[in-house]
């Protein structure tokens, strides 16, 4: 019997008329399914008032999601955050957590986005929370107005390093990928090797260096219609390969 890996997805937090509610979006959910031939597994945003190490137990891998919401700013030491902008404590203080036991563990981890975000500042890097207005950067924002798939369609190219896990999955040294953020790496974490960057110089994947297993962070969206793109399927199975090794350590 072929036993599916069960791979953790953080949730976000949200109060919808009026009650709290802890969310993914599906596109994740149906990444780890079609992608990595695993079973997701909803991680409400509890923060402490769940254990870090009981759950990673019980997974086999931690995906870390995207999300509208930023890391605040006091994680990094950065600058008080302007009004209105979005925030989530209640997923800073079950991710946080939740990446820095993985590590430890050695729990496969693959980061998109936010979670991109959250491994760097785990691992002591800092945030730019406006990209787009440090000079010689461009707009990496999409436009809400937009249709989704023109949100989230090809944005521009990142290069793929050599020698790098992502060099080794792709065909050529480089991809276009879409592009949705407007937070980005201002202080690289030192413990990391970068896999990608864009055409005006921002880090755009690292990987944690001298992990226990796959530790992987990409700042675009590789889940969204991943069935459909070659290079996201090839992620997304990589990552699903490096749970099934590390569920089967377990039973061991």
């Amino acid at each position: 019997m072929n036993v599916k890996p069960l791979i953790g997805i953080t949730a976000d937090r949200r109060i919808v008329d009026p009650h709290p509610f802890h969310m993914v979006g599906e596109k994740y959910a149906t990444a780890i399914r079609d992608g990595s031939d695993a079973l997701p597994f909803l991680i409400p945003a509890l923060g402490k008032s769940i254990d870090a190490d009981d759950i990673l137990s019980r997974i086999d891998g931690l995906f870390l999601t995207g999300s509208p919401s930023n890391v605040e700013p006091h994680h990094y030491n950065g600058e008080a955050s302007r009004p209105g902008t979005m925030h989530d404590p209640h997923r800073d203080e079950t991710s946080l957590i939740l990446i820095e036991r993985a590590l430890e563990i050695g729990v496969p981890l693959f980061a998109v986005c936010r979670g991109f975000q959250e491994l760097n500042v785990v691992l002591g890097g800092s945030l730019h929370q406006y990209v787009h207005e440090q000079p010689g950067y461009h707009s990496h924002k999409e436009n809400s107005k937009d249709p989704l798939d023109v949100q989230y369609g090809p944005s521009h190219e990142v290069h793929l390093v050599e020698g790098g896990m992502l060099r080794g999955l792709g065909d050529d040294s480089t991809v276009t990928v879409n592009s949705l953020h407007s937070q980005g790496i201002a202080r690289l974490a030192d413990s990391v090797m970068v896999e990608a960057v864009a055409d005006d110089g921002l880090v755009e994947a690292f990987r944690v260096d001298e992990a226990k297993s796959f530790a992987l962070a990409v700042q675009w969206h590789p889940e969204w219609q991943v069935t459909e793109n070659k290079f996201s399927m090839a992620i997304f199975n990589s990552f699903g390969d490096a749970c099934r090794e590390h569920a089967s350590r377990k039973r061991v």
